[in-house]
């Protein structure tokens, strides 16, 4: 147990470049996903199709 203790609270295992590339990715669709809701929202709005209150 004491052995594992170290890996527990010592220094944390540098990313690998894959982990990276798949937060990169995630980033990219989350900000693509959101431009298309903001863009449906107005588009919705600007036509009637929903109201101000949500």
């Amino acid at each position: 147990m004491l052995e594992g203790a170290a890996g527990v609270f010592g220094e944390a295992k540098p990313a690998t470049a894959e982990a990276l590339l798949d937060v990169k990715t995630l980033h990219a669709k989350i900000g693509q996903l959101t431009l298309e809701n903001d863009f449906l929202e107005g588009a919705l709005t600007k036509a009637g199709l929903l109201s101000a209150r949500r």
